[in-house]
């Protein structure tokens, strides 16, 4: 696995947007695995609605370990992925599907646990005569992604970190976590310092 991905391991997908000021994340790609996380590099795909054979090869690019990021302009009435390309996905140690449209086949994804999130989720399938792009600066849901940047997903959904600030990210969310471990201990002594709603409502006034 990438060294900065690793650092995100087990961080929960709100801690980091928390740690980034909220605009890290894609808020309209749901996960479609069973359970568990996702900690990756980005590899960019960047495709026409509705095709992915742009995808496909990306496929046979894409290393052990990154993630596989895909642009599909927010589409959802062709699938892009299914079980078949995950299966190899799966086979060639990819980590995971970041699909900003559709993807079929859902069930596969869910009895393999292999780790994606999709804008939707459609029977349809795709077209396969391009054009695309790979490992160009995508938009998924908004975010910029580009090739490299960190994904890390969870229950909640998927975030983006770019690879520049990554170590940088991660020493801020471990500090949100242990200052949300300390409140979450408090809470279970049965004590809450809620003291910051009045001065948050008395801003308010000002």
């Amino acid at each position: 696995m990438d060294p900065l991905a690793q650092l995100f391991e087990g961080v929960p997908s709100s801690i980091i947007s928390d740690s980034m000021r909220r605009i890290a994340g894609a808020r309209h790609l749901a996960p479609r695995h069973a359970s568990g996380g996702l900690a990756g590099s980005a590899y960019t795909v960047r495709v026409r609605s509705g095709d992915n054979l742009y995808i496909h090869d990306a496929l046979r690019n894409i290393k052990p370990g990154q993630v596989l990021v895909v642009d599909g302009e927010g589409h959802t009435e062709r699938a892009l992925v299914g079980e078949i390309m995950m299966s190899a996905a799966r086979m060639r140690g990819v980590a995971g599907f970041v699909i900003d449209g559709a993807i079929r086949d859902s069930d596969a994804f869910k009895i393999h646990n292999f780790p994606c999130y999709s804008r939707g989720v459609t029977h349809q399938g795709p077209l396969k005569n391009g054009p695309g792009e790979q490992d160009v600066a995508v938009s998924i849901d908004g975010c910029v992604v580009h090739p490299g940047d960190i994904v890390v997903g969870d229950c909640d959904g998927v975030v983006f970190i770019p690879r520049a600030r990554a170590e940088e990210v991660a020493a801020l969310s471990r500090k949100k976590i242990d200052a949300e471990t300390e409140v979450l201990a408090g809470i279970a002594k049965g004590v809450y310092d809620d003291a910051w709603i009045d001065a948050a409502l008395k801003a308010q006034l000002v």
